[in-house]
């Protein structure tokens, strides 16, 4: 819970500045809202997503499972963009902000080296420091999560119980913000109602809350990490009680986070413990923006909130903050480290080496420090694209379960159950559809940094398919039976087959094929052939692992392979099975008619094409002896 907590509990460090921001002094009814969308929306979507990915694949898999072919892996990658989004700029983000509460704090400012006053400066320090903590490995990471996590709120505990015990003791200070509401006086820019008036108030608080959508974070880390759970003691990898364990880890997660949210919208957002001016940034930048909670730590309210108060507190206070902060992108690198070799390694659309811990932590603080610069380490500027990477991610959540519950049967006695689950995961999947376009409406900056996540994705993906497309990718030998298994076995054992043609089925029948080879290529009746036919499977899949079965009927031999992703490669593969036990056997192709690009594209998309010269390829960069290589014939 402390890993993703890093994650979720650290939006306290800026969201009362951002719900300040986007709702005025009617933060504290949209954060109400938010409550409510956390606790009767995500709560259940995300403890759903738990129930169906024990093995940690979140809300990206349920999608992946339910569809199949390319149409699939795009809206996978698409995903993974947004994904990418949320979780890189929870780390630039959560950075920067910790940089402003370091720099903002007196003792540091005394203190510290001129070139270490920038917030720049210090945002790259401390993500090059977090890649750097993960390269010591996960363990430690997860126990520096545990302690940051009690301590940060354990001092907010303080901070915000203090805050709301004098604001509720000081009638005056109620008084003030209910004439402020009642007045119309909402401290916005631009209100989206005109008017007076406790239904305008509400009205205006349900459209702007999707604004404060950054304390919705951190319910994807907490399906993503359903591996780290543990089940019981006596077995710790016990799925259903795995389950158990991180839906109490999201409930209770939830509950926590949504005391925090409401008190601290009330110590900050109703313009008397802190003035609205000192939340703004516009003029000139409030002392408060970006730092709410630590400015009443520090003592600088107008108020006498608690004799504990001041600048010690408040440093205090302000370590905590810097470092829940700082650590936040522990839980956005674990999701990155989950979900990246979970996907684009399989797919062929990363390297290699993508499905390694060190080189991702390093390829993905490289990637913190480009985007820190871009951005120039501004909270503000950042917070569109991460509300867009978070909200897209809980829409596809919310679309996951429903559509996993509308493709359920009914069971008998539980089908008004299941309706009732259906309509309520509708309802959900509608509010957060809602949420996502007004968010994206209010600042499309969000959804142009976030298409430039999934455009680089596309083309990081597409780009290494194409370079890896002719290496060999055989995941496995299937079997439809053991009877098969054993012919194939002889084959490959006898090691005396010399000829294998790839046979098209439903162009002509084995016969006449057999007759044209071997009147063309003059091979004796006594030489035996062997037939392959190749059937697709899924060919936006890039490992094979064909399923084969094998007959014979008279001196030829017959052998089909079903579920292949690539044709070329089937071939090649089922070649160098063949000849591993005797000498090099000869492969027999009629000519492939057809435009270049076309045929290269087939290929690298479809697995078919330009096969011959694809094959050729396989095995010369399989077998390096080619004495010891297979020969391609085409005629």
């Amino acid at each position: 819970m402390c890993l993703c907590g890093v994650d979720y509990f650290s939006t306290l460090g800026y969201q009362p500045s951002i719900a300040f921001e986007g709702a005025g002094t009617l933060a504290p009814l949209a954060t109400l809202v938010l409550v409510l969308v956390t606790l009767f929306g995500a709560l259940p979507i995300y403890r759903h997503v738990a129930g169906e990915t024990p093995d940690g694949v979140g809300s990206i898999g349920m999608i992946e499972r339910m569809f199949h072919g390319w149409g699939a892996k795009l809206v996978v990658l698409v995903l993974i963009g947004f994904a990418a989004t949320d979780f890189v700029i929870t780390k630039t983000l959560s950075a920067a902000d910790a940089a402003a509460h370091l720099i903002s704090n007196p003792l540091y400012a005394g203190e510290a080296p001129a070139w270490m006053q920038g917030q720049i400066a210090v945002t790259m320090f401390l993500l090059v420091m977090l890649g750097g903590m993960f390269l010591r490995g996960y363990g430690e990471v997860v126990g520096i999560a545990l302690v940051l996590v009690i301590a940060f709120l354990g001092l907010s505990f303080i901070v915000v119980t203090a805050s709301v015990f004098h604001l509720v003791t000081h009638p005056a200070l109620i008084q003030h913000w209910l004439a402020e509401i009642s007045s119309g006086r909402y401290h916005l820019a631009h209100a989206p109602l005109a008017g007076t008036g406790p239904w305008v108030a509400l009205g205006i608080s349900l459209l702007v809350f999707p604004k404060l959508a950054l304390g919705l974070s951190g319910f994807e880390t907490g399906v993503l990490h359903i591996h780290l759970v543990r089940g019981t003691e006596a077995e710790p990898h016990n799925e259903q009680a795995r389950v158990h364990n991180t839906r109490l880890m999201l409930l209770v997660s939830a509950l926590i986070m949504s005391f925090f949210l409401i008190g601290s919208s009330l110590a900050t957002g109703t313009n008397t413990l802190i003035p609205a001016e000192e939340l703004q940034l516009e003029p000139v930048k409030g002392k408060a923006m970006d730092r709410a909670l630590a400015y009443l730590a520090h003592g600088e309210s107008p108020h006498p909130i608690c004799p504990l108060f001041g600048h010690v507190f408040g440093t205090i206070y302000d370590i905590s903050t810097i470092l829940i902060l700082w650590f936040a992108g522990a839980s956005a690198m674990g999701g990155l480290l989950n979900m990246v070799p979970r996907y684009l390694p399989r797919y062929g659309m990363a390297p290699e080496w993508a499905g390694a811990y060190r080189p991702l932590v390093i390829a993905f603080t490289v990637i913190n420090l480009v985007v820190t610069l871009a951005f120039r380490a501004d909270v503000s500027a950042q917070g569109g694209a991460y509300a867009t990477g978070v909200l897209v991610l809980m829409t596809s959540a919310c679309v996951a379960s429903l559509l996993h519950e509308l493709r359920k049967k009914p069971e008998p006695h539980h089908g008004l159950s299941l309706q009732a689950q259906r309509l309520g995961f509708g309802l959900i999947t509608l509010v957060f559809v809602y949420t996502t376009i007004a968010n994206i409406y209010e600042r499309p900056d969000g959804i142009i940094i976030a298409s430039i996540f999934i455009a680089t994705v596309m083309a990081i993906s597409f780009t290494s398919r194409f370079f890896r497309s002719d290496e060999m990718r055989l995941k496995e030998f299937r079997f439809a039976n053991d009877a098969d298994r054993m012919l194939w076995t002889d084959i490959v054992l006898e090691g005396a087959f010399r000829v294998l043609v790839p046979h098209r089925p439903g162009s002509r029948s084995l016969h006449d094929k057999e007759a044209e080879i071997r009147r063309k290529h003059r091979i004796p009746e006594t030489v035996p052939l062997v037939f392959l036919e190749v059937h697709y499977g899924d060919v936006s899949e890039f490992q094979n692992a064909p399923i084969i079965s094998a007959r014979q009927e008279g001196n030829r031999f017959i052998i089909v392979a079903r579920d292949v992703v690539s044709v070329s490669h089937t071939i090649a593969q089922v070649a160098m099975e063949m000849a591993k036990n005797g000498a090099p056997l000869d492969i027999v192709f009629g000519w492939s008619k057809g435009g270049s690009l076309k045929l290269a594209l087939d290929y690298v998309l479809f697995g078919q094409g330009d096969i011959p010269n694809r094959v050729v390829d396989l095995l010369d960069n399989a077998i390096a002896d080619p004495t010891k290589r297979p020969m391609v014939i085409v005629g």
